[in-house]
């Protein structure tokens, strides 16, 4: 009986790890170019996995959390203009009764900066939501980091 019992609760545990999937459909990566002395341009890139996408960073208020970014403070360097982004397509979503922008496959942002030295680091935060046809992710933060030589 003991032996049973033991099966049935291993087979149980294995059966919810199957089930309880970890998703990660959207991967980051950070890389920079000077462009001359005193400006750089920081490129944020989102490579997203088939049928998935993320929200634009305009999305109306009652909506899916828009991608936005947060860049760390410093005396090193200042932020020249908003965040850049290509288009985003436009779709009605039923959860949400409204038209979205959204990216899906890959999205590159870009960052233009005016450097106040030589070489630095730009630190910062990306917070987007991912979803599918079918769910949506809770809303995640990417943190990165890109020397400026």
């Amino acid at each position: 009986m003991k032996k049973l019992s033991l099966l049935i609760v291993a087979v149980l545990f294995t059966m919810a790890g199957a089930i309880a999937q970890i998703y990660n459909p959207v991967k980051w990566s950070v890389a920079s170019k000077k462009l001359n002395d005193k400006e750089a341009v920081v490129f944020i890139r989102a490579t997203i996995d088939k049928g998935w996408h993320i929200y634009g960073m305009n999305v109306p208020d009652g909506g899916p959390i828009a991608t936005s970014f947060a860049f760390t403070p410093s005396k090193d360097y200042s932020l020249n203009g908003k965040v850049a982004a290509p288009g985003p397509q436009t779709k009605f979503e039923k959860a949400f009764d409204m038209n979205v922008t959204y990216y899906a496959k890959e999205v590159t942002f870009q960052q233009k900066v005016k450097l106040n030295k030589g070489q630095t680091t730009v630190k910062g935060t990306v917070e987007f939501m991912a979803c599918d046809a079918e769910k949506c992710l809770p809303p995640d933060e990417y943190a990165f980091n890109v020397t400026i030589k």
